[in-house]
């Protein structure tokens, strides 16, 4: 038997063959199993605000006020943040912003500058 692939939306294993496509029986997922490979390969990317690729030791620039827990002022909108490295997780950007220290920041409030 061959061995049956994980639901890539829920990550479930209760899956099963179905005609030319994989069915997950948890939330009713259908794919053809062709297709993971391409979405996996696609989702690895980390894009800005703008839709460019962004790739460990980019600089980037905040494109909005963004409030830090625990300080007294917010991150402007236009500190460049330079040598960033990239993260799994929904905070997908690693860096050390000056007056701040290191934290994590959403790629969809940075472009590349």
């Amino acid at each position: 038997m061959s061995e049956l692939i994980n639901c890539p939306k829920c990550e479930s294993e209760y899956t099963y063959p179905d005609q030319n496509k994989m069915v997950c029986s948890q939330c009713f997922y259908e794919w053809e199993p062709s297709e993971e490979t391409v979405e996996s390969e696609a989702t690895d990317k980390v894009l800005d605000a703008n839709g460019n690729e962004l790739a460990n030791g980019d600089a980037v620039i905040v494109i909005k006020d963004l409030p830090v827990k625990g300080a007294p002022k917010p991150v402007k909108a236009g500190t460049k943040v330079k040598n960033i490295r990239l993260t799994d997780g929904d905070h997908n950007i690693s860096c050390k912003i000056e007056g701040f220290g290191a934290m994590g920041l959403k790629s969809e409030f940075v472009r590349k500058a």
